[in-house]
């Protein structure tokens, strides 16, 4: 609290201003007028003397409360311009409470403050499993029953590389329990928090002036939502003509949200309390009010689910950039010393300090020593002006129903000049408490004009309740001419939770319940039915088609149909080549395997051989003489003739034994045989024949 004394001699004709013991105050003019009133039903002029002082009041330091006090000791007269001292001099007293910037908020919806997210090891994950399967991550259902759209697991495959790595066990774990998997889901357990938008600022403080004349008190009360007042007892009338503009500016939030924590019960929100600790900015940008979005504040079930490679991110994907992530950081600052990032606590003074702060206000202090410009006039014998005052009328008041804190709601009120001449008026709208309050309005009218004014009514609570307000007219001599009386309603806030719901359990009893029972397991009962025959969940589980443990763990039906043809393609082509060897229809690549490939490896044998090896010899020849060819057959006796003089008749027979043996083996299987002739010269009288010889 600052207290300064100022010592105020006014001279009427030298026109000068002695001040002592000034500190921060200034008298900014001075004026000597007549003033006159002009009524609307005659053309005299009812004048009377006023003082009038135009002084800028300061603020205390850091924008704190600050108080001033004036006297006036002397004054010069007009006729004899000689100083007299006043016996009583006027006491001013000006008290001028601490500045604030109070910004006006819009709810948008609720949001989780720490998102978390689930995963369960299981071997039968399936979207529709139930709660003895996946447990935390069964899918959610509304207070209705129904099923909540996108709230499904993700099933993810076991691996080493996978979101959570697993191990997949034994051929025979998968075999008998089935295959291995893991179930993963979002969940919004934990605190909540009201977002809330930011729209337009507006300066905020009262200025109480005081006058002691002689035994009586004059005294007002004024602000910028009621900025020209008169005393009971017409004495002291004064202005507020407005603030001069600091060297720093007021922050502006409208690109931001504002997040306080929730009270009580989702959708039962009470009193928000005074915990400015957990309060904080943030960009609009790091929002996603429709939960479409992932890493922001206010990530879905359907953002989480439906991100690309799900099974192969690391886990948390899609939930980073959360409100316990900023706080956190802010914490982290504030345990070295610095001035936090996002928190409104340690960045601003005097937190919603401002009079009849609501449950949903929000205001903060302004550290800067802010002048406000007054206009005081007080009754004397050295001022004359001239003004022009006309009676008026309050029409019409309409204040349509709307919802608190989500909407705002707008009064407008019709007023008319009744009198005869064109005259200034103000127009003040005062309502109850729970309402924020509204700066004065002025505006001039003509004879017989009618004026519309519209004033915006920002409530303080979000609960549904009726309102009372007053419009006040007043003429330009700040009198009141008129009053209307008129009250609103307004409907509870819809909290909004966007994607994140949070689902009520929902019990069903009775023979509703037991019916829709049934027709839960039939319907189960059929698409399983179809997706069995139709093979969709083979399809949708087993992507390779060897997995054996997999098609035999969801009994495939169309994968062993097909596994069972594959099988049976290969004793078929045995059988069929099998039956086409038999009639014969590879016998000409025989006999040219025979010819060609077996017959070259036969001669390539070492020379040191060919003695011992004469009989095999021969069975060379005659198996190259088998297409009946003149030349062959020649070759064959001369080559007979010359060995059948150096072997006896015993060696002949046995030779054609061993020949025929051999070659006997190597056709064995062929249905069609060949017809040779076998030379033959015995010893004795016998003469050479030929010896026809089936082979």
């Amino acid at each position: 609290m600052e207290e300064q004394t100022i010592v105020l001699i006014l001279c009427c004709l030298g026109s000068y201003l002695c001040v002592g013991d000034v500190v921060g105050v200034e008298i900014l003019s001075k004026s000597k007028l007549e003033k006159c009133e002009k009524g609307s039903d005659c053309d005299a002029l009812n004048c009377t003397a006023k003082i009038v002082l135009n002084m800028a009041v300061p603020s205390g330091s850091s924008g704190g409360e600050a108080s001033i006090v004036a006297e006036i000791v002397e004054v010069e007269e007009n006729s004899t311009s000689n100083m007299r001292t006043l016996r009583i001099p006027p006491v001013i007293t000006v008290n001028k409470s601490a500045a604030y910037a109070l910004y006006e908020l819009s709810y948008i919806r609720d949001v989780a403050y720490k998102p978390e997210e689930y995963y369960v090891k299981t071997r039968k994950c399936e979207p529709d499993a139930g709660g003895d399967i996946v447990k935390i991550c069964e899918r959610l259902r509304d207070e209705n029953g129904h099923i909540i759209e996108h709230t499904e697991p993700t099933c993810c495959p076991c691996g080493p590389q996978r979101r959570v790595p697993s191990s997949c066990g034994n051929f025979f774990d998968k075999l008998m329990k089935g295959k291995a998997n893991t179930a993963h889901c979002v969940r919004f357990p934990g605190d909540w928090f009201h977002v809330f938008g930011i729209g337009q600022r507006s300066i905020g403080f009262s200025v109480r002036i005081e006058v002691k004349s002689r035994s009586t008190v004059s005294e007002v009360i004024m602000g910028p939502e009621n900025r020209s007042v008169t005393s009971k007892d017409n004495f002291l009338r004064a202005n507020l003509i407005g603030d001069f503009v600091g060297y720093s500016s007021l922050p502006s939030f409208e690109d931001f949200y504002l997040v306080i924590p929730r009270q009580g019960k989702p959708g039962q929100p009470e009193d928000l309390g005074r915990n400015f600790s957990m309060w904080m900015l943030l960009e609009r940008l790091r929002f996603t009010l429709d939960g479409f979005e992932c890493n922001k504040i206010g990530v879905g079930y359907e953002a989480f689910n439906g991100q690309p490679n799900l099974c192969s991110s690391p886990f948390w994907s899609c939930l980073h950039n959360q409100l316990w992530n900023y706080r956190d950081a802010d914490q982290n600052r504030i345990k070295r010393k610095q001035i936090p990032l996002y928190g409104v606590e340690g960045r601003f003074e005097r937190i919603n300090q401002h009079p009849n702060a609501g449950t949903h206000s929000f205001s903060i202090g302004i550290t800067e020593v802010l002048n406000t410009n007054l206009l005081i006039e007080l009754s004397a014998d050295d001022i004359e002006y001239v003004y022009q005052r006309s009676p008026g009328k309050i029409l019409n008041v309409t204040i349509p129903t709307f919802e608190a804190l989500t909407q705002f709601g707008v009064a407008t009120v019709t007023t008319e000049n009744t009198g005869k001449v064109e005259a200034s008026y103000s127009l003040t709208f005062d309502c109850s408490r729970d309402v924020s309050l509204m700066e004065e309005q002025f505006f001039i009218m003509k004879p017989k004009e009618l004026a519309t004014r519209s004033f915006k009514l920002y409530p303080t609570t979000d609960q549904a309740a009726k309102y009372l307000c007053s419009a006040i007219l007043k003429d330009s001599n700040f009198n009141e001419v008129d009053r209307a009386e008129c009250q609103f309603s307004t409907t509870a806030t819809v909290l909004d939770n966007g994607s994140q719901i949070t689902p009520l359990p929902h019990p069903k009893t009775g023979i509703d319940g037991f019916v829709e029972s049934i027709e839960s397991i039939g319907m189960k009962f059929w698409e399983g039915l179809v997706d069995f025959i139709t093979g969709k969940t083979c399809s949708r589980k087993c992507i390779r088609f060897f997995d054996f443990s997999c098609h035999i763990q969801y009994i495939c039906m169309s994968w062993m149909v097909m596994f069972g043809l594959l099988l049976a393609i290969f004793p078929t082509v045995l059988v069929l080549l099998w039956l086409l060897h038999q009639k014969g229809l590879f016998d000409p690549l025989y006999d040219w395997w025979e010819d060609h490939v077996w017959s070259d490896n036969r001669r390539i044998r070492p020379m040191a051989r060919h003695d011992s090896d004469v009989h095999h010899h021969y069975k060379h020849h005659d198996l190259r003489t088998r297409h009946h060819k003149h030349d062959a057959q020649h070759k064959r006796r001369s080559t007979r003739q010359d060995h059948g003089h150096k072997h006896s008749g015993r060696d002949t027979d046995r030779y054609l034994h061993h020949v025929h043996k051999n070659y006997s083996k190597h056709r064995s299987g062929r249905k069609s045989r060949i017809k040779q002739q076998v030379y033959v010269k015995a010893k004795g009288p016998h003469k050479d024949h030929f010896d026809e010889q089936s082979w």
